[in-house]
């Protein structure tokens, strides 16, 4: 598989480069500018929303596919994401780790059983990252259906955990996932890359990508 990346001097656009050893590299995008040694068939995307029309230019120009993870998209971003989708295979998410998109799933299909607790979220990351809350926290709160708060700490050197906390008079639940490493997010992604290899064009999320890998 030939592919690109936009970020590819960041932290985590080194872990995708490392993890999709095995395939090969034609396309860079970091601060020294665009780097093109082929076509890609997919690109992937973990840097920031300032460079997300370059991303979309790019995408759009190669036909390739698109695996973004960018965080702190607006409305706006996401729209232009659907309307490439309309041409090529996009799959977007806030977080590419199996075991987030597992816990929507399981979230979705259970939350009403909570509706006796009172819950609350807590989300602890790296003191470098820029948004707050996460996109992860703000997916799990969706996934509950349910306005709760989030309490975002921001330290260290912490790829990132998520807490959901559940308390009544008598007992308390905590849900907790912890990425060890940011290597689970480009193990994810080189799932979403491949997923997007086999689809010609539309809008997809990651865990429709995990449905996928089950067929």
């Amino acid at each position: 598989m030939k592919y690109g990346v936009v970020g590819s001097s960041g932290r985590m656009g080194e872990e995708v480069i490392e993890v999709f050893r095995d395939h090969e590299l034609v396309l860079e995008v970091n601060d020294e500018g665009i780097f093109r040694h082929g076509e890609p068939e997919v690109i992937i995307d973990f840097s920031n929303r300032e460079v997300l029309k370059t991303t979309i230019d790019l995408t759009d120009q190669f036909g390739a596919g698109l695996v973004i993870g960018t965080t702190a998209l607006r409305q706006s971003d996401i729209s232009d994401l659907e309307k490439l989708a309309e041409k090529v295979p996009v799959v977007q998410s806030f977080n590419f780790s199996i075991g987030i998109n597992l816990l929507r799933m399981i979230l979705k299909e259970f939350s009403t059983l909570f509706e006796g607790f009172e819950g609350e979220i807590i989300e602890v990351h790296h003191s470098a990252k820029k948004d707050a809350p996460s996109g992860t926290a703000l997916m799990l709160k969706e996934s509950t259906g349910r306005d709760l708060p989030i309490h975002s700490v921001r330290a260290g050197g912490v790829p990132g955990d998520h807490t959901l906390f559940f308390a009544n008079d008598g007992e308390v639940i905590e849900i907790t996932h912890r990425a060890i490493s940011r290597k689970v997010f480009a193990i994810g992604a080189l799932t979403a890359a491949q997923f997007c290899t086999n689809k010609e064009k539309g809008f997809y999320s990651f865990e429709e990508v995990i449905k996928w890998t089950q067929k």
